[in-house]
């Protein structure tokens, strides 16, 4: 393990530690969830990117390579930076006893780190501000978390959406429209296909469209610029 990475765990613990200490434990809600995807970088064994070998101490950071990403990504598709599952999909953690009364258990409803400050907005009893010292700010996208948390059914987002390096997805229900940089559109069935194997554009090109007008209408109101960005000189 990196010692950053050892670092952070140790960190966790020391919050547990202290709301244990305080008797705050049962009643606070903690969330805890992975960095995205599995590293690549470095080939098959990955490198020090601080020394070019192998990291000691607290001043490096090393890479697992392709061949540990593809495993620790398993059975998911390509890593991080890329927006397949392999890439964006992550476990989340949550915390709660005086709420969450479904421990151990799993739910496949869809979430995003969009939802996490809806979801603390919500547990907090916050208005989220429309201005701030009388500049508008831009309204949240994300969906509290809370229901699900209480075991109820939580309503879908319309969409979600990703974009990375030029890398692009957009995911609607079962549906999601996927592509790598300067590649094709494609269209996968998640309830039955979430490994993305089984590419469906070429059959249902009326949905692709359909993602495709979505995906675009949001990077324009988010300010994805196309790739590759191209500054002016």
């Amino acid at each position: 393990m990196c010692d950053r990475r050892r670092r952070r765990s140790t960190d966790v613990k020391r919050v547990i530690e202290q709301l244990k200490k305080n008797g705050k434990l049962d009643n606070t809600l903690v969330l805890f969830l992975s960095d995205n995807g599995g590293n690549w970088e470095g080939g098959p064994w990955g490198w020090d990117w601080g020394k070019g070998k192998p990291g000691r101490g607290s001043n490096f950071w090393c890479t697992y390579g392709q061949s540990w990403g593809n495993l620790s990504n398993t059975p998911f598709r390509l890593y991080k930076h890329w927006v397949h599952e392999g890439g964006v999909s992550t476990p989340l953690v949550a915390h709660w006893p005086k709420v969450v009364k479904q421990a151990g258990k799993l739910t496949d409803q869809t979430g995003h780190i969009i939802d996490i400050m809806a979801t603390c907005c919500d547990v907090a009893g916050a208005e989220y501000p429309a201005t701030f010292k009388d500049k508008k700010l831009t309204p949240l996208e994300g969906k509290s978390l809370l229901p699900i948390l209480q075991g109820k059914t939580r309503p879908e987002h319309d969409a979600l959406f990703w974009e990375h390096g030029g890398n692009k997805a957009v995911r609607a229900g079962k549906w999601k429209l996927v592509s790598r940089a300067r590649g094709a559109w494609e269209l996968y069935d998640m309830q039955k296909d979430r490994t993305e194997l089984v590419d469906l554009a070429g059959k249902n090109p009326a949905k692709v469209a359909e993602l495709k007008a979505k995906y675009e209408a949001w990077a324009k109101r988010s300010g994805v610029l196309p790739w590759p960005v191209r500054k002016n000189k």
